[in-house]
């Protein structure tokens, strides 16, 4: 891997990491709140519904929020039966009020009766990745009674599954720099074992570029990408996610080849 595309892709990052990103990015939403727990749920709930059109996702991000007025934290922690009923109809794509019940009953019993978001993730990682973390979540998280279907809106690399959307909020959560995207949040977890938020996007630019053979978007894709990343960067490899998906999303036709 030459130093051409190395630099190349640290321009990228430099063009595509800055606070302009959040104002089109879900990221918006936890970055509405300034407490660590209001952030954490927020960035969770709103990284769950991240497929699609992403107006969509933030105009239904937000709705969540109202949803629990505007006080995350709070609402998971003290909700009462009759608050449950303003979810009613709620619908993002195949995730359903029912799905949104699930989760607002999993985050209660998370940080009521568990460590929260952040002790998962501390407990369960290991020297070199989060994965096993992330299998760890599904299955504590859902410890509650729910239906079947909910299930998959909660990936497991364990079962294959590339977990865009919970590698996309651990980057926001753990991921720290001074240009005010990330938060860096979770201070006892090193960003060097983040995993990259592998979608359509940036598994289409990682194989133009060289970086991923692989041509299913799936967890060993997952891991051979980040193989690839962090001979680039070991400290903080992820940050390469906003070279591949700025590419992807802005630049697909005139990504150069190495």
């Amino acid at each position: 891997m030459g130093i051409d595309l190395k630099n190349y892709l640290e321009e990228k990052v430099k063009q595509y990491n800055t606070p302009e990103f959040i104002e089109l990015d879900p990221i918006q939403i936890p970055h509405s709140y300034s407490r660590k727990e209001d952030i954490e749920i927020s960035g969770f709930l709103s990284a769950t519904i991240a497929w699609g059109n992403r107006k969509m996702i933030i105009r239904n991000g937000n709705r969540m929020m109202e949803l629990m007025s505007n006080s995350p934290y709070d609402f998971i922690i003290n909700h009462k039966e009759h608050h449950l009923k303003k979810v009613d109809g709620f619908v993002h794509r195949t995730f359903n009020s029912t799905d949104f019940l699930t989760f607002i009953e999993g985050l209660k019993n998370l940080y009521k009766n568990g460590v929260g978001l952040e002790g998962i993730f501390e407990k369960y990682k290991t020297a070199d990745s989060l994965q096993p973390a992330i299998h760890q979540l599904k299955k504590e998280f859902f410890s509650v009674p729910h239906l079947q279907r909910t299930q998959k809106h909660l990936p497991d690399p364990q079962k294959g599954s590339a977990a865009k959307k919970i590698n996309m909020f651990l980057r926001w959560m753990i991921r720290c720099d001074d240009n005010g995207v990330d938060f860096g949040l979770w201070k006892n977890i090193s960003p060097s074992i983040l995993s990259i938020p592998l979608d359509v996007h940036t598994g289409r630019v990682a194989r133009k570029l060289g970086l991923l053979q692989r041509k299913q978007d799936d967890t060993k894709a997952v891991q051979q990408l980040d193989e690839q990343l962090r001979k680039l960067d070991a400290n903080d490899p992820v940050k390469y996610d906003f070279a591949l998906f700025g590419l992807g999303v802005h630049e697909k036709e005139n990504i150069k080849f190495f």
